[in-house]
């Protein structure tokens, strides 16, 4: 118990603090510690009342940076967030599913009509962080062709202004399989973008491929 209490004294609303920095500090010595039991108390609290489950995703997801096989283990614990009513829980639980999509392929992988729904549903940083996981899982074989489709599908439908990032964000996974659609994709969305830096970094990756 004495664990538990030194864990959640040591979050930012418990220091009465604003910032995230105890947060992201407190996420660096979980980590550096590996401390598993710290972890399962994270997981515990993201039920308890609003700035604690904030400060917690927030320090799982951190870990999940620094750490994923720390807080993949947990990764059914996550999920449900996803369609939570609390906007920092969910977008929060999206971002750390994003740092543990390698660790846990199969599961994150099951769990993608959530994921997308809440891509389509939630902030600009739960769609960032779902385009991310589809992007991790393009990178297996198993689940490349399922995981592009959607990944087209967000390029095809994304605000013009996050296309740039996640065109560029994807070079590492487009081969000679799914480069013809890549391209025809953002090239079809060229007449939707307004401002011209935003153009010219989609042309950018265009020419990459063509």
């Amino acid at each position: 118990m004495k664990k538990q209490t030194s864990i959640l004294s040591k979050l930012a609303s418990s220091l009465h603090r604003r910032d995230e920095v105890p947060n992201q500090e407190l996420a660096k010595e979980i980590a550096a510690k590996n401390d598993a039991t710290a972890v399962q108390e994270l997981v515990e609290h993201l039920h308890d009342k609003r700035d604690i489950q904030n400060d917690c995703i927030k320090v799982l997801y951190e870990i999940g940076e620094l750490e994923p096989a720390l807080i993949a283990v947990h990764a059914e614990a996550l999920i449900p967030f996803l369609d939570h009513p609390n906007n920092r829980l969910q977008w929060g639980a999206m971002t750390a599913i994003g740092t543990i999509a390698l660790e846990r392929p199969q599961l994150v992988f099951a769990a993608l009509p959530k994921i997308m729904a809440a891509a389509d549903a939630g902030s600009v940083i739960t769609r960032d962080n779902a385009v991310r996981i589809l992007i991790k899982l393009c990178s297996l074989k198993q689940y490349a062709s399922s995981s592009f489709a959607l990944l087209n599908e967000q390029l095809l439908h994304c605000p013009t202004n996050q296309l740039g990032m996640y065109a560029e964000n994807a070079i590492p996974i487009i081969h000679d399989n799914n480069r013809k659609l890549f391209v025809k994709t953002l090239t079809a969305r060229l007449g939707d973008i307004e401002k011209d830096t935003q153009r010219k970094r989609v042309e950018k990756v265009i020419r990459k491929f063509s």
